[in-house]
């Protein structure tokens, strides 16, 4: 079946854009983009691409090749994924270079590698300054997102650490049609190769989802035998497409599905993430996940002595978090803002506070914070369960927030060349910017404790 293509996408020189106009044309629109120019610098294009221009397989062997990874059996699929097999990275590299010389390919992927985590020591390359406003990995430097103790895992299970990857795969390898996790933006960096990248825009989702509309049952391959009765509008959408040539960074936005080829050899970087122009996206999806557990299991809900626990235990199991953790992640992050906010109007009270861009940011976090509360207040599931109480004085007392607060402000620092109003906190406990709220257990009582907060600090 032959795709409709309606455009490509847009292509420009990285060095020739700065922040404000990224989020401007691209992040606030939610548009995807490639950029050139922006990996000069980096150490894997250097280490990870030979002399005669081919990928330096051997230097992955030799330095990391103990590593235990997840790779792709891209020939086969299990269930609306590609089949899953675990192997040391230099056992995949053996087989990449065994099938390059013979008749037969695998098309084995490595992919979702860990690499930055596993070795932090090896910096092979630094985040583009537009993508460094990425809350999912800043909070996961510091902190779990999931924290049932019946289903945690220690911190040294890489797992589940962070969404910052390396994929590696020969010319045929490819990935499957997905809209990436929690809805997050992702951006994606050749190092070395080209890939072919086929988008669809989130108001064409319906196009590819089954007749019943679950989100969990999409196209598989676009270019596969796609049947006209269970995606009756599939003919209908219409594509994006895009060529990515090595040393380009590819911003894919929030809920786009995309389908990737890779044309050559290919090694990349990718990271997930999101912030406060996207984390209302988190929260719907999360939400739709939810009453799709609810769905699953309702005919066993009169026998079932905690109901909303196992929809929730299902709902961490599906998504990644489930609402516990997500209000969490989003108390803390109101708390961090607040804090940098606080010490950032302080260093500056001669001045316009308008005239600081890193505070018009922070008061934009809070403000789509308070956006996405909102949202879960009107969920009857927070009535269904006691949802976790965030005692603010222990957290503010804890380093770990301490050293999450100085990551923030040093990222918003650097984007804005700011660092002078980022200094180093050493603790927080003298901070008088909270009001009377000691505990914030609902979102009612987020949204009261951020109001409260932003009067203190003048807004």
């Amino acid at each position: 079946m032959e795709l409709k293509i309606g455009g490509e996408v847009e292509k420009v020189n990285g060095k020739e854009l700065n922040y404000a106009d990224f989020v401007e044309n691209y992040l606030s629109r939610n548009q995807p983009v490639v950029f050139t120019g922006l990996t000069d610098d980096w150490r894997a294009c250097k280490d990870w691409v030979s002399d005669d221009g081919k990928p330096n397989l051997r230097f992955f062997s030799a330095h990391f090749g103990a590593s235990r990874v997840q790779v792709a059996d891209c020939a086969t699929r299990e269930f609306t994924d590609q089949k899953r097999i675990e192997m040391s990275v230099s056992d995949f590299i053996d087989s990449w270079l065994t099938d390059s010389s013979s008749d037969e390919q695998s098309l084995l992927y490595l992919k979702d590698w860990h690499f930055s985590r596993e070795y932090p020591d090896y910096v092979a390359y630094n985040t583009p300054i537009f993508f460094l406003d990425d809350w999912l990995n800043l909070y996961l430097d510091k902190y779990h997102m999931h924290n049932d103790p019946e289903s945690h895992q220690d911190r040294n299970e890489i797992s589940c650490s962070d969404y910052r990857f390396v994929y590696m795969g020969a010319k045929g390898t490819w990935t499957p049609l997905h809209a990436d996790v929690f809805r997050s933006f992702s951006w994606s960096a050749n190092v070395y190769g080209r890939k072919k990248w086929y988008f669809l825009s989130p108001s064409q989702h319906h196009l590819v989802y089954d007749r019943c509309g679950y989100m969990k049952s999409s196209v598989y391959d676009i270019f596969g035998d796609v049947c006209k009765s269970k995606y009756p509008g599939f003919e209908k959408a219409i594509w994006l497409e895009c060529t990515q040539e090595p040393n380009e960074i590819i911003f894919v936005p929030s809920g786009w599905y995309h389908q990737v080829h890779n044309l050559e050899d290919t090694i990349s970087i990718n990271h997930n993430w999101f912030n406060a122009y996207n984390v209302s996206w988190v929260w719907d999806l999360l939400l739709r996940e939810y009453h799709e557990a609810v769905g699953y299991i309702e005919d066993i809900k009169d026998i079932c002595d905690d109901f909303e626990g196992l929809c929730q235990k299902n709902l961490a199991a599906n998504a990644g978090m489930d609402f516990r953790d997500f209000f969490t992640f989003m108390t803390r992050f109101a708390l961090a803002n607040l804090v940098l906010l606080h010490q950032l109007t302080t260093d500056v009270r001669n001045m316009d506070r308008n005239s600081s861009q890193m505070a018009r940011l922070l008061f934009f976090n809070l403000e789509n914070i308070q956006h996405v509360a909102l949202k879960m207040k009107s969920e009857s599931a927070w009535q269904n369960r006691g949802i976790n109480t965030i005692n603010i004085t222990e957290t503010i007392d804890d380093q770990s927030f301490v050293e999450f607060c100085n990551a923030m402000g040093t990222t918003y620092g650097t984007m804005y060349n700011e660092s002078q109003h980022s200094q180093t906190l050493q603790n927080l406990e003298q901070l008088n910017i909270f009001g009377s709220h000691q505990h914030i257990r609902i979102p009612d009582d987020l949204l009261a404790f951020v109001e409260c907060s932003l009067k203190l600090v003048g807004k």
